[in-house]
C-alpha cells in the first residue's frame, strides 16, 4: 500500500511540475506579444506604416518630410511614448502589403487609410484603435465624358486598387446596377493613376477622400470630377495587431484625446504655452497602466494639436484637398465624430 502510495504521490507531483511550466510558458508567451510599447523604446523608433503617396493623407514633402492627416497620428502616438513625435521611421505600404508588415512585426502601428470591416478585425486578426475619418467610395470620371451619374457607366473601364474594400464595393455595385462595365485592377496606386490619366480607364473608383487627393496628381486636375454616388461605408482608422492591449489601449486613448481635446477647445498653441491647468488629464494611476508618463495628453496635443487642426491643416479648409468636415465634424456641431470621456 505505501508503495502505491508513494507512485500516487510522484505522478501527482510530475503532474503539478508539468503544468507549472506549462503555466510559466503561457505567461511569457503572452508577456512577448504585450511588449510593443516596451520594444518600441528599446529601438528608439516608432515604426509606423503610410501609404506610398497619398496628398493630404501620407506624402513627402519637397523637403522629403512626410506630411498629412495619417501621418499626423503617427507623430501623436510618438509623441507620449518619447516625448518628441519626430522619432518616427516612416514605412510606405501599399495596399496589398500593409496587412503582412503589420503581421509580420515590421510595423508597429498601420496608419494608412484602412477600412475597418468584420474581416479584417476577426480573420486577420487586426486590432482597430477607432474611426479617425468616416469616408464612403465614389467614382471620378473626366468631366468630357459628360456622365453625371455612376448609373451611366455601361461601356466604361472601371479602374481600381487590388487588394482594398472599394474593388469589391466597385462590382457589387456595377452589377447590382445593371452597368456593364469592365473593371481592371492595379497593384499599385502610381500605375492606376498613370492608366486613368493616360485614358485607359473611363472612372476610377476609391474611397471618395482618395479621390479628391490624388485627383490632385493627375495633369488637368480640373478637367476630372467626383460624381455624387456615395455607394458604401469606409469607417477609415489606425491598426495595431491583435494581443497586446497595452498597445492598443495607448493608441487607441491617443486617437480619443484628439477627437476630445477639439471638442474642449484645447489647441496646439494652449498646450505648447504652458500656461494653467490642461483641461484633458489623466490619473497616475490610469497612465501607469498604459506605460505613460501622467503629462502625455500635454504631449500629444502639443506635438499636433487636437482633431480639428488636424485635419484643417492637411484635409480641410486650409489645405488645397478643401475637403468639408461633412460628417467628421464634431456631434455638437452635426457631425458623428464622438469619443468616449476622458474619465
Amino acid at each position: 500500500m505505501d508503495f502505491f502510495w508513494r507512485q500516487s504521490a510522484y505522478r501527482g507531483i510530475a503532474l503539478w511540475v508539468a503544468l507549472s511550466a506549462l503555466m510559466v510558458l503561457v505567461s511569457s508567451g503572452t508577456g512577448a506579444m504585450a511588449g510593443t510599447l516596451e520594444e518600441v523604446r528599446k529601438r528608439g523608433m516608432l515604426r509606423c506604416g503610410v501609404s506610398e503617396g497619398l496628398p493630404g493623407f501620407s506624402a513627402q514633402d519637397k523637403d522629403k518630410r512626410w506630411q498629412g492627416f495619417d501621418v499626423d497620428f503617427c507623430r501623436a502616438l510618438a509623441a507620449p511614448v518619447f516625448d518628441d513625435p519626430e522619432k518616427i521611421e516612416f514605412v510606405p505600404l501599399s495596399a496589398t502589403s500593409r496587412f503582412g508588415a503589420l503581421a509580420r512585426n515590421e510595423i508597429d502601428v498601420l496608419s494608412r487609410n484602412t477600412t475597418w470591416t468584420l474581416e479584417r478585425d476577426v480573420v486577420r486578426d487586426l486590432e482597430f484603435l477607432g474611426v479617425s475619418y468616416y469616408d464612403g467610395q465614389g467614382f471620378m470620371t473626366r468631366r468630357s465624358h459628360g456622365l453625371s451619374s455612376a448609373l451611366q457607366m455601361a461601356g466604361v473601364t472601371v479602374c481600381v486598387l487590388a487588394g482594398t474594400t472599394s474593388e469589391t464595393n466597385a462590382k457589387r455595385f456595377l452589377a447590382a446596377n445593371k452597368q456593364e462595365v469592365a473593371v481592371k485592377s492595379f497593384d499599385g496606386r502610381d500605375d492606376l493613376l498613370k492608366a486613368y490619366d493616360a485614358g485607359q480607364c473611363g472612372a476610377y473608383s476609391a474611397d471618395r477622400s482618395g479621390l479628391a487627393s490624388n485627383r490632385q496628381r493627375l495633369r488637368k486636375p480640373d478637367d476630372h470630377m467626383l460624381l455624387p454616388e456615395v455607394i458604401s461605408k469606409e469607417p477609415l482608422g489606425p491598426v495595431v495587431r491583435q494581443g497586446d492591449p497595452q498597445w492598443a489601449d495607448v493608441g487607441r486613448w491617443v486617437l480619443n484625446l484628439l477627437v476630445n481635446a477639439e471638442e474642449v477647445g484645447w489647441t496646439k498653441a494652449a498646450a505648447a504655452s504652458g500656461s494653467g491647468e490642461p483641461p484633458l488629464s489623466v490619473s497616475k494611476e490610469i497612465s501607469d497602466k498604459l506605460g505613460l508618463d501622467p503629462d502625455w495628453p500635454v504631449a500629444v496635443v502639443k506635438a499636433v494639436g487636437n482633431y480639428g487642426e488636424i485635419f484643417d491643416r492637411n484635409v480641410g479648409s486650409n489645405s488645397p484637398l478643401d475637403l468639408p468636415r461633412g460628417v467628421n465634424a464634431l456631434w455638437t456641431r452635426g457631425g458623428i465624430l464622438y469619443a468616449p470621456p476622458m474619465r
